[in-house]
């Protein structure tokens, strides 16, 4: 595992997400995983982050969120920046969001309850391209 979050510090990431608790939790552990990252609360905030940070690598979104859902702001980041992974982080299993998430290029889930463990594995595992290096 200590191999997964070398690489793992090696990514800029931005996770998308509108639940204080989870996000606190997220950024508690990925500090503590001396990780790069970036948080927004909704996708209107993450899209305009990602603008102004062209070398992140990945965003890890929630669907449902105040303001710009994740669905629309995927649709546009992927229009913008067809490079950049996407993965959806989501208590939802139905079918219609997987299929819409995957008309915009999106293979990755990781369901709610979030799993640091299944998150590193996925995310050091996916062919990612580097922007900021």
């Amino acid at each position: 595992m200590q191999e997964k979050i070398v690489e793992l510090r090696k990514l800029k990431l931005l996770f998308v997400e509108d639940e204080d608790d989870l996000i606190n939790i997220i950024t508690d552990t990925l500090t503590k995983l001396q990780a790069n990252f970036l948080t927004a609360q909704n996708g209107q905030d993450a899209l305009k982050i990602v603008e102004e940070n062209p070398d992140i690598d990945a965003v890890i979104t929630d669907i449902n969120m105040p303001i710009m859902n994740g669905l629309e702001m995927i649709k546009i980041l992927k229009e913008k920046y067809p490079s950049i992974a996407v993965v959806i982080m989501s208590a939802h299993t139905e079918i219609e969001y997987i299929d819409k998430a995957k008309e915009f290029g999106v293979e990755n889930y990781l369901l709610k309850p979030f799993d640091f463990i299944k998150f590193i594995e996925l995310i050091t595992t996916m062919e990612i391209k580097k922007h900021g290096i």
